[in-house]
C-alpha cells in the first residue's frame, strides 16, 4: 500500500497544541488534484499543504494549499509552518531564508534565529469593494454602533481576499456572532469569502489589536490565526493611518475566543505609494505519521 509522510505543526503558537494546527504533506507531487482534496478533507484543518518536490523549481519549492473544501492559491499560516517543515526536514542545512511557490505567486520566508520566529512578505495589497454597514452587520449579528465609522468595511487581498471590519472594543469583537444565511448572502457578491473583525483593544496590554476571522465558505466556521488575512488587516491599517502613521509594527492576538490563543506580529510601511507587508509567529511540530494512500 502506498503511503505519503506528513508533519503537524503549530503555526503563530504561544505554546504547544496553540496557535492554528496544519499537516504538511511532504514529497507530494505524485498525488492527483482529487486525492490532495480528500486528504485535506479528511484531515479537516483549516488548509493542509503539499510539496510537491524537496528540489526547488524556479528558486523556490511548489507548494499548493487544500482547504476541507478546495483549493487555495495562498495562505499565510500555512506558508510559515511549510517552510518550518522544509528547513528542518528537507534542507540538509540551516538557511536563513527560502522561496515557495505558490499559483498566487513566489513568497518570500525568512527565519529569524534571534527571535525564534519564522516572518514572510506578502504580495502588494489590492484594495477592493467597499460594503455597507448594514447587511454586514446583519451577518455579525451586532449592532450598527459596534463599528467604527471612521474606517471602511473593505476587501482587501494580498493573494487571497478577506472582507475587513473594524470595530470599536473588545467586547464587539466578543459578540460577534455569524448568521450563516446572510453571511452567504453577503458573499454571493462579494470576491472574498472570509470576514475578519478587529478593534484595537486586547486581553493583553502588550498587543495592539485583537481579531477574528470567520471563513465558513472555506470549512473553518473560525479561524484560530490567519497570516493572510492579518497581512491584509496590515496593509489596511497603514493605508487609513489607523495608528496615525504610515509604518506599523505590532502584535496581534487571535483564537482566544476559541481558546486556542495565537500571536502574530506584523510589520508594514508605505514608500512610494506602495505598501510593503511582512508577518511573522512561532511554529513548533507537535507530530509526525504516515498517510496511507
Amino acid at each position: 500500500m502506498d503511503k505519503i509522510n506528513f508533519s503537524i505543526v503549530d503555526v503563530f503558537s504561544q505554546g504547544k497544541y496553540t496557535g492554528n494546527q496544519l499537516a504538511v504533506f511532504k514529497n507530494a507531487g505524485h498525488l492527483s488534484d482529487r486525492e490532495m482534496q480528500q486528504i485535506a478533507k479528511e484531515m479537516n484543518y483549516s488548509e493542509s499543504t503539499f510539496i510537491l518536490s524537496d528540489q526547488t523549481k524556479d528558486g523556490g519549492y511548489d507548494v499548493r494549499i487544500f482547504t476541507p473544501n478546495e483549493e487555495v492559491p495562498f495562505a499565510g499560516h500555512p506558508t510559515l509552518g511549510t517552510a518550518y517543515v522544509i528547513q528542518h526536514e528537507l534542507l540538509k542545512e540551516p538557511a536563513e531564508s527560502l522561496t515557495l511557490n505558490y499559483k498566487a505567486g513566489p513568497i518570500p520566508v525568512s527565519f529569524v534565529a534571534n527571535e525564534g520566529l519564522i516572518s514572510m512578505k506578502q504580495n502588494k495589497p489590492v484594495f477592493g469593494k467597499i460594503l455597507e454597514t448594514d447587511p454586514v452587520c446583519g451577518v455579525l449579528q451586532i449592532e450598527k454602533d459596534a463599528i467604527d465609522e471612521r474606517f471602511p468595511i473593505q476587501e482587501v487581498s494580498t493573494g487571497l481576499p478577506v472582507i475587513l471590519v473594524p470595530l470599536k472594543n473588545l467586547d464587539a469583537v466578543k459578540r460577534v456572532k455569524i448568521n450563516l444565511e446572510k453571511y452567504y448572502e453577503l458573499i454571493e457578491n462579494t470576491e472574498a469569502k472570509a470576514i475578519m473583525v478587529f478593534a484595537p483593544e486586547t486581553y493583553h496590554p502588550e498587543n495592539q489589536v485583537n481579531v477574528r476571522d470567520f471563513a465558513d465558505y472555506f470549512g473553518a466556521p473560525e479561524d484560530a490565526a490567519t497570516g493572510s488575512a492579518n497581512g491584509c488587516l496590515a496593509a489596511y491599517l497603514v493605508k487609513y493611518r489607523f495608528f496615525q502613521t504610515s509604518e506599523i509594527n505590532i502584535r496581534v492576538e487571535q483564537g482566544y475566543e476559541m481558546d486556542r490563543p495565537s500571536l502574530l506580529f506584523l510589520k508594514a510601511d508605505e514608500q512610494n505609494g506602495e505598501i510593503n507587508i511582512s508577518v511573522g509567529g512561532k511554529v513548533e511540530k507537535i507530530a509526525q505519521g504516515e498517510w496511507l494512500l
